[in-house]
C-alpha cells in the first residue's frame, strides 16, 4: 500500500512532529538561517558580514533609525531601518507596536537590505532601440527625455483611440500614484494580478456568503483558535508573518491543526492530521465535511438559526455527499473525513477553515471558496473568538484633487457582460482586451506596468507576449531588470522602498493602525520614487492639478492632521494604533447584526450567485487527470522568497538560490531518477523549461504529483544571481481554467513529464 494515498501514513512522520512545536516559527533550518540574517550587516557591496543579535533597545545610534514598512512581500510589516555612523543602511528590524509582525520580521523582511545594495538594479531611464522582442536592448536617457516620450505617446493614443485604450498593471505601493494618473487621464483599466491570479475567487465567495470580503491581512483569529484547517494553504512557507506567529502560539496552546495538501509541507509536519488529497478533488472533501457537520448535528444550531439563511436547502443539497462518496474521489479514508469533521465540531466556534490566499486552481474556485465559507458559517466561527474577528480600519482621506472623469469604456466592455461579480479589474481580462478582436469592441493600446513581472505573473506566457506585440506603448516601472523590461518601449527605474516616502500603510486589524515609510537615504543611481514619476508625467500631460503638492511630505502631513497625528509623531513611533470605534471585536449575545447580503443574513444559499445564473450552492466538478507518464504540476512558496522579485536579492539567494523538483521515490525508481540529477520539465502542450532543474526525491509528495517553488528560472542575464537557476513554473502554465463566476485564472490544471538534461546543459 502506498502511504501517500492513505492518511494512516501520518504515523510515518511522528518523529518529525515530536520536536518542540515552538520550532515552527523557525520554518525549519533554512528559515532559521533567514531569521538570523536579520542581524547580519550589509555593506555597500551587498555582502553579508557576521553580526550579533541585540534587542532593539540596546542598538546604538538611535538618531540613525528610520521608520518603514516592508515592500519585499505584501504583508507590509512595519519596521525600523538602522544605519551606521557613515549613514549606510545596515539592518532592518520589526516595530514592536505593529500587529502585522509584533516586532519580528521574517527572512524576507530582514533581507530587504539586499534590494538596496543589489548592483543589478535598474540605474537610469532606458528607451528601446530595437523591436519589443524580449531582448534588453536600450539606450540610456534622461528622465526628462524618457517622460516626454511616454507623455507624447499616451496623448497620441488618447487622441486617436481614446483614453480608455490605456491600462495599468500594478503590484505594490506605486499602484496608487499611477492609478490616479490613469484615472485623471480618463481610463479605469487598473488591474492587479493579485486579484485574478490569486485571491479574487476568495473575495467574491466570502462577499456572497457573509456580505464582507477578507482583504489583507485576513481577519483570522489564529492566536485563540482551537482548530485550524489548512486546505491548500502552506502557511509558514508562504511566510505571512503575523499568521505564522499566531499559528505557533496556537500550537503551543494545544490547537488541532488539520492540513490538506498533496505535499507534506512544513505546516503538515506540525499537524495532528495530514490529508494527502488527490489533486483537484478538494471540493469533494469540503462537501463531505459539510455533510458530516450537518447530518451528525455538529453544526452550531443557535448560530445557524439566528444568522443564516438557506440551511434546509443546503442540507438537502449535501445529502448524498458522504465520506464514502468522497473517498472514491479524494483517496482520503472515510473515517479520517469523519474524524477531522468531529475535531472541527469539538473546537467550534474557535475553529478556522482557512480561506487561503493563492486560490486560483481549477476554474471552480469561487464555488470551492464558497464551500470553505459555508463550513465556517456552520461551525459559527465568523465573528467569534478563535474564528474570524471583526476588523476595523481607520479612514485616511485622499489628498484633495479634482474629480476624475468618467471613462468612456473599461475592460468590462471587452468581456461581453461576463464576470459582473468581480469587483476589481482582471489582469487577464485587460490582457485579452489588448489582443484585437472585433467582437470585443475594445482594443487596449498602451500598458503601464509597475512592480509586476507579467511574463512570470500572468499564466499562458504565449498569450501575454501576443498582447504585448499589439501595443503601441509599454512603459515598465521597476527596481530590477525583470523579464518584462525586455518588452518595454521605455523603462523607468524606481528606487527601492528603503529610499523613498510612500503612502501611509493603512490596514484593518484588531485595532485600526497606520504605519509610515520614509527614506533612510538618498536614492542610489538615477532612480526615482513612483509618486515623483506619476506627478511629472501628469504635469507633462496637463494633469498637474491631480498632483497639486510640492513635496510628498506635504501630502502625509495633511493626511495625518486629519486623523489626529503628525509627520513628526510618525517619524518617532513608526506605527500608530487607534482605539476601536465600530464596536466589539466579536459578536456579542444580544448584538443586532445585519450582513451585507441580499437577505441581510449569512447566505448558505447565495442569492447573488444564483442571480448571475450559477449554482447557488457548491457542486463537485470532476477535473482532468494526468495522462500516462505525466504528473500534476504543484507549485508554492519558500519562506525566504516572494514570487520572483527576491530571487536575485544577494541577501536571500544565500538562503535559497534555486528551486528543485520534488519527486516521489516510486516515480523516481520508474524513471531512473537520482537526487541532484538535472532534468527538464515538459508540459502537456509540449512546452519545455528554458533551464534544467535538480531532482529531489522525497516521500513528502504524492506519486501522481511533482512540486516546485515558484519564482525561479529567470532568463534575463542582467539578473546575474538568478539567471538560469532552477525552472519557472509560470512557463509551464499554458492551460488556464477560467472561473466562470468572476474570471479568476485557474493554473493547477497543468501536467508535466521529465527530460534528462545533458551534462553540458547544466549551469554550475
Amino acid at each position: 500500500m502506498n502511504c501517500l494515498v492513505n492518511s494512516s501514513c501520518n504515523d510515518q512522520y511522528s518523529n518529525l512532529m515530536s520536536h518542540n512545536r515552538r520550532d515552527f516559527i523557525k520554518i525549519g533550518a533554512i528559515g532559521s538561517a533567514g531569521l538570523l540574517s536579520a542581524w547580519k550587516m550589509a555593506g555597500a557591496s551587498g555582502s553579508l558580514q557576521g553580526g550579533a543579535t541585540p534587542s532593539q533597545s540596546s542598538l546604538p545610534n538611535a538618531p540613525f533609525r528610520t521608520a518603514t514598512y516592508c515592500e519585499v512581500c505584501f504583508w507590509k510589516c512595519a519596521g525600523w531601518i538602522y544605519k551606521n555612523e557613515e549613514g549606510k543602511i545596515q539592518k532592518i528590524i520589526g516595530n514592536d507596536e505593529d500587529e502585522n509582525c509584533n516586532g519580528r520580521l521574517c527572512p524576507r523582511g530582514t533581507g530587504g537590505v539586499g534590494m538596496y545594495y543589489d548592483t543589478d538594479r535598474l540605474k537610469t531611464p532606458l528607451i528601446r532601440v530595437t523591436g519589443a522582442d524580449g531582448k534588453q536592448t536600450f539606450r540610456e536617457a534622461s528622465w526628462d527625455e524618457a517622460l516626454d516620450v511616454v507623455a507624447e505617446k499616451l496623448q497620441k493614443i488618447k487622441q486617436e483611440h481614446g483614453a480608455e485604450c490605456t491600462a495599468l498593471f500594478t503590484h505594490g505601493s506605486g499602484g496608487h500614484y499611477f492609478g490616479n494618473l490613469l484615472k485623471a487621464f480618463g481610463s479605469g483599466n487598473i488591474a492587479a494580478p493579485s486579484y485574478a491570479q490569486c485571491r479574487g475567487p476568495r473575495e467574491v465567495a466570502f462577499i456572497a456568503t457573509f456580505g464582507a470580503g477578507l482583504d489583507s491581512p485576513e481577519p483570522t483569529d489564529i492566536r485563540d483558535t482551537r482548530c485550524l484547517v489548512l486546505i491548500g494553504s502552506h502557511l509558514g512557507e508562504n511566510m505571512h508573518n503575523g499568521q505564522v506567529q499566531e499559528m505557533s502560539d496556537a500550537i503551543d496552546k494545544g490547537a488541532t491543526i488539520i492540513t490538506v495538501d498533496p505535499r507534506f509541507s512544513t505546516a503538515a509536519s506540525k499537524s495532528k492530521f495530514w490529508l494527502p488529497i488527490k489533486p483537484a478533488t478538494d471540493m469533494a472533501l469540503l462537501l463531505a465535511w459539510i455533510h458530516e457537520i450537518i447530518y451528525n448535528d455538529w453544526y452550531d444550531k443557535k448560530y445557524v438559526e439566528k444568522y443564516t439563511s438557506g440551511f434546509e436547502q443546503l442540507k438537502e443539497h449535501v445529502k448524498n455527499f458522504t465520506p464514502e462518496w468522497a473517498h472514491g474521489i479524494t483517496t482520503i479514508d472515510p473515517s479520517v473525513i469523519t474524524e477531522t469533521a468531529r475535531a472541527m465540531r469539538d473546537a467550534s466556534p474557535a475553529v478556522i477553515i482557512h480561506p487561503g490566499r493563492h486560490v486560483t486552481w481549477y476554474g471552480d474556485d469561487t464555488q470551492r471558496l464558497r464551500a470553505v465559507a459555508i463550513l465556517n458559517a456552520l461551525l459559527g466561527s465568523w465573528g467569534r473568538r478563535g474564528g474570524f474577528y471583526l476588523p476595523e480600519k481607520i479612514e485616511v482621506p485622499e489628498f484633495p484633487h479634482p474629480p476624475f472623469p468618467k471613462p468612456a469604456k473599461t475592460w468590462r466592455d471587452a468581456m461581453g457582460g461576463k464576470y459582473a461579480l468581480a469587483d476589481l479589474a482582471l489582469a487577464s481580462g485587460v490582457c485579452d482586451a489588448t489582443i484585437p478582436n472585433p467582437e470585443m469592441g475594445c482594443n487596449i493600446r498602451a500598458w503601464i506596468v509597475n512592480g509586476t513581472n507579467l511574463i512570470m505573473t500572468l499564466p499562458d506566457e504565449k498569450k501575454t507576449i501576443e498582447a504585448i506585440k499589439n501595443l503601441d506603448l509599454m512603459v515598465v516601472v521597476d527596481t530590477m531588470p525583470m523579464e518584462i523590461t525586455g518588452y518595454a518601449d521605455v523603462v523607468l527605474p524606481e528606487c527601492t522602498y528603503l529610499e523613498r516616502w510612500d503612502d501611509l500603510r493603512v490596514v484593518h486589524g484588531r485595532k485600526p493602525n497606520i504605519a509610515l515609510r520614509m527614506p533612510a537615504t538618498e536614492p542610489l543611481y538615477d532612480t526615482k520614487p513612483a509618486y515623483w514619476i506619476a506627478k511629472k508625467l501628469a504635469e507633462k500631460m496637463g494633469l498637474g492639478d491631480y498632483f497639486k503638492w510640492d513635496k510628498f511630505e506635504d501630502v502625509l502631513e495633511w493626511q495625518l492632521k486629519q486623523i489626529g497625528s503628525s509627520l513628526d509623531e510618525m517619524k518617532r513611533i513608526g506605527v500608530k494604533v487607534f482605539p476601536r470605534e465600530s464596536g466589539p471585536l466579536y459578536f456579542e449575545e444580544d448584538m443586532p447584526i445585519e450582513f451585507g447580503t441580499n437577505s441581510g443574513k449569512i447566505e448558505l444559499y447565495s442569492t447573488v450567485i444564483a442571480a448571475e445564473g450559477f449554482d447557488a450552492m457548491p457542486v463537485y466538478t470532476e477535473h482532468m487527470t494526468p495522462p500516462p507518464g505525466f504528473f500534476h504540476l504543484n507549485y508554492g512558496r519558500a519562506p525566504m522568497h516572494t514570487f520572483g522579485r527576491t530571487s536575485n536579492n544577494p541577501n536571500l539567494t544565500d538562503l535559497m538560490d534555486e528551486n528543485t523538483v520534488w519527486v516521489n521515490p516510486k516515480v523516481a525508481k520508474e524513471w531512473s531518477l537520482k537526487n541532484g540529477l538535472a532534468i527538464y520539465l515538459e508540459n502537456q502542450d509540449g512546452i519545455v523549461t528554458d533551464f534544467p532543474v535538480k531532482v529531489r526525491i522525497t516521500e513528502r509528495i504524492r506519486f501522481d504529483s511533482v512540486y516546485i517553488v515558484h519564482g525561479f528560472g529567470h532568463n534575463n542575464k542582467k539578473l546575474t544571481r538568478a539567471h538560469g537557476k532552477g525552472v519557472s513554473d509560470s512557463q509551464l502554465i499554458s492551460r488556464v481554467l477560467i472561473d466562470p463566476i468572476m474570471g479568476g485564472t485557474g493554473m493547477r490544471g497543468n501536467f508535466v513529464t521529465f527530460r534528462i538534461a545533458k551534462e553540458s546543459e547544466v549551469k554550475s
